[in-house]
């Protein structure tokens, strides 16, 4: 049992009036009895010689496993525990000791065996197209952004370390890059913080880390959908406390924009950014679990600068169309509230609506200053395979203002193009949407089918219905199979089809396309 805790450099004071000084065990009964593994009798004694009870012997399982080191812990000291665990199973209920809360555990310690832990995936896509983007057709007819017919496409490999310092603080990092063909190769740490306890049970998290609620809560499909609003990454400090079935959380920090690259000042012409701006942003989520069934909640998202300038009557970078002359008012408050209620653990129903105030120079740039509202929600269906058998559903319906800012900073979602929610294989459903006068409505249907271990199959639709006299529904569907050949490696073949409809050559997206694509996914 030494072998799995940190034991000191010098010899324990011997607590044990029966175990003396030149005794074989001295050492160990001591270290032992040091860090709270065993206790003795209350006389004093030891009682070494004596076989212990199988009582005792759960007793000092359970408190070896408050107490161990995963520092010093080996593989063969997590299987010995294992064992003993499943060995005094009976005894352990006895004294009261949760052998479910054990095993939890005992996989923390095994996963962190050393004090690190590493992860990471790859995934290959092998795509084959139908070159519509090819010279003098215009990339506005090359939905899926292809370089030709073909493209060969390394575009995830992401390595997770994570360093457990102690019971209740930890280090993450991510180190890689999304997309071979971003214009950024370098891999480069993506995310680094620091998550630990503070008084009070208060989870805090301090570094370059992500938070996505919608994700947290279940809101958007993760194999298929982004947020509609959230998925953000930046510096920030988070706050997060636990009051049985309440939750709050609070997000303060700072996010790079690249929305107004290239502004000046009107009075001094100084460049304000060159490549871009940072926002300030606090956050904040007060959730409640009313039951089992029955969940609901608030959140706001206050994104603003920390400096104002004067705009010019022409702005670099910023042309369609200019910013409005005087004070600029890039500041955005996106408030919003959820619900969700199981009717049996595989029949959910639940939905978020998402109200937008913004600031006049982006209420310009969105819709002209027609409007500084916007407004976004849906609801969602999802029935398990349990239910259904053959498949599972997820059924999804909204409605989102063409002035509605998505994911917060509007450099994820700026006037003058999409965003990856719903994108199907890297074409956008949603390109279209800046040419929209007021409203789309989404309908978006995944199916996922599993055929035990191994197999999967899956079949995806979504439509975008604009109220613009002139601009067509953009329709895209997709359908595939996967085959796990062991847990490490996956293959997965799929094809896409989106075809936006005539909207008047080259002003909008226009057409079909339609895409064929072999991915090979790894994990480890």
């Amino acid at each position: 049992m030494i072998a799995v805790f940190a034991a000191p450099a010098f010899a324990a004071t011997n607590p044990f009036m029966d175990v003396p000084a030149d005794h074989w065990a001295h050492d160990a009964a001591a270290q032992l009895a040091s860090r709270g593994v065993i206790s003795g009798y209350p006389d004093g004694s030891y009682k070494g010689a004596q076989p212990a009870t199988r009582y005792e012997m759960a007793s000092i399982i359970a408190r070896a496993m408050a107490r161990i080191d995963m520092e010093k812990a080996s593989k063969q000291d997590v299987e010995m525990l294992k064992k003993l665990i499943v060995e005094f199973k009976e005894e352990l209920d006895a004294i009261g000791v949760k052998v479910d809360n054990l095993d939890e555990r005992l996989a923390v310690i095994e996963k962190d065996l050393g004090g690190w832990s590493l992860a990471g995936e790859l995934r290959f896509d092998a795509k084959f197209g139908s070159d519509n983007g090819e010279a003098g057709k215009g990339w506005y007819d090359d939905a899926y952004s292809m370089k030709g017919k073909n493209e060969f496409d390394l575009n995830r490999y992401r390595v997770f370390l994570r360093k457990r310092i102690d019971e209740n603080t930890s280090f993450t990092a991510r180190l890689g890059r999304n997309g071979e063909n971003t214009g950024n190769p370098d891999v480069r740490f993506e995310r680094y913080f620091v998550t630990t306890k503070l008084p009070y049970d208060i989870k805090f998290s301090a570094g370059r880390l992500n938070f996505n609620w919608e994700d947290d809560l279940g809101l958007h499909h993760g194999k298929e959908e982004d947020a509609w609003y959230g998925d953000f990454t930046g510096n920030y400090l988070q706050f997060e406390k636990t009051w049985g079935m309440a939750n709050f959380q609070v997000v303060v920090g700072r996010e790079y924009d690249s929305g107004f690259a290239g502004l000046k000042d009107a009075t001094s012409g100084d460049l304000k950014y060159g490549t871009g701006m940072e926002q300030f942003m606090v956050a904040a989520k007060f959730g409640i679990d009313i039951n089992e069934k029955l969940m609901l909640g608030v959140m706001g998202y206050w994104n603003f600068t920390d400096e104002e300038f004067n705009v010019p009557p022409a702005v670099l970078g910023v042309t369609s169309p200019p910013l409005p002359a005087g004070k600029s008012d890039t500041n955005i408050a996106t408030y919003g509230a959820y619900a969700g209620y199981s009717f049996t653990p595989a029949i959910q129903l639940k939905g978020v609506y998402y109200l937008q105030d913004q600031g006049k120079s982006i209420a310009h740039l969105m819709s002209g200053g027609a409007s500084d509202e916007a407004a976004a929600w849906k609801a969602i269906l999802q029935l398990d395979q349990d239910l259904l058998k053959f498949t599972d559903l997820w059924v999804e319906y909204g409605h989102m203002d063409n002035n509605f800012v998505q994911k917060g900073a509007f450099g994820h979602q700026r006037w003058d193009g999409g965003t990856s929610s719903y994108a199907g294989w890297g074409a956008d459903v949603f390109a279209n949407r800046p040419n929209n006068d007021n409203t789309a409505k989404i309908m978006f249907i995944r199916a996922d089918q599993k055929w035990g271990d191994k197999w999967r199959t899956f079949g995806r639709y979504v439509n975008v219905d604009y109220d613009t006299k002139g601009l067509d529904d953009a329709v895209n569907w997709g359908a595939g199979i996967a085959y796990r050949m062991n847990p490490a490696i996956e293959f997965e073949l799929s094809y896409d089809n989106i075809d936006y409809g005539n909207n008047n050559g080259l002003k909008y997206r226009n057409g079909d396309d339609n895409i064929i694509r072999f991915r090979t996914f790894v994990t480890f």
